[in-house]
């Protein structure tokens, strides 16, 4: 059998999530040498649209430029760590502006996550410490799977979900494409989470929360519609215009395709938060 590869990785990203992923691709290294083998990662960098942070080092990871590096080191792979509740869509706009190939993305799985052998996860998602996936669990790509979180037999996580620190899912949940579902929520077995919703942090969830709209409290109600950017994800999905679904009075939609430049607390100059200086999840 060939000895395994070390492969460079670059962290899309240089907030919160993305520091904790480096920390975890830094304890998978721990834990190959530990095993006597070659680690799985070498961490190339963090790349961030912030120009402030190139040239820096974040955590002793070097940032040595905006996002579009990673097309002039096309031996890479990538993993796309941005996103917070204000706006947990900007992960799949900026897969979609990067345009790589499937193959290029990582799976990080932290050493200490118990991942059945009947369970599995896409390219792109992250799995922190402590998180647990039973039997027979599926998670999607570009999935946030923060520290301590319990997925159950058969449940399902569509891609760009968010589950944030303690969640519980009981079995046969569907969360959806999308969804963020905030800390220590707990969501009955066989509800559905739709598509680009937000659950509220300590949410007890006791039946299904319709796509596009925020849910929060024990048990959950609703609250409001989701902000512009998710809806304007669901609107894009269902082949309507960008625009044509809108969060409250005030929250336009960020149009696709816009810079991505930002200053040290996440906002440029025309104050638009920069695509990847989200903090790390928190609701």
């Amino acid at each position: 059998m060939s000895a395994p590869v070390t492969e460079d990785l670059l962290i899309v990203g240089a907030g919160g999530f993305a520091r904790e992923t480096a920390q975890a691709v830094r304890d998978v290294a721990a834990a190959d040498a530990a095993r006597g083998r070659a680690p799985r990662w070498r961490l190339a960098g963090h790349l961030d649209d912030d120009p402030a942070l190139h040239g820096r080092e974040v955590d002793g990871v070097p940032v040595p430029g905006g996002c579009e590096l990673v097309h002039e080191l096309p031996a890479a792979r990538v993993v796309v760590c941005v996103g917070s509740p204000r706006d947990y869509a900007v992960r799949a706009r900026l897969v979609r502006r990067l345009g790589l190939p499937v193959d290029r993305y990582a799976t990080v799985v932290h050493p200490t996550a118990a991942v059945s052998g009947s369970s599995a996860a896409g390219p792109g998602s992250v799995l922190l410490a402590h998180c647990v996936l039973t039997a027979g669990v599926r998670v999607g790509s570009h999935v946030a799977v923060m520290p301590q979180v319990v997925l159950t037999h058969e449940d399902e996580v569509g891609d760009f979900a968010t589950l944030a620190s303690g969640v519980r899912l009981g079995g046969g949940v569907r969360v959806g494409r999308g969804a963020y579902v905030g800390a220590g929520a707990l969501v009955r077995e066989y509800a559905g989470i739709g598509a680009w919703s937000l659950t509220g942090m300590g949410s007890t969830v006791l039946g299904d929360v319709p796509a596009g709209e925020v849910w929060a409290g024990s048990p959950a109600r609703l609250l409001r519609p989701a902000g512009a950017t998710a809806l304007a994800e669901l609107a894009r999905e269902a082949g309507g215009p960008a625009g044509a679904l809108r969060g409250p009075a005030g929250d336009a939609p960020v149009p696709a395709g816009a810079p991505a430049h930002g200053t040290e607390d996440g906002t440029g100059p025309s104050g638009r938060r920069s695509e990847t200086r989200m903090e790390s999840p928190v609701v």
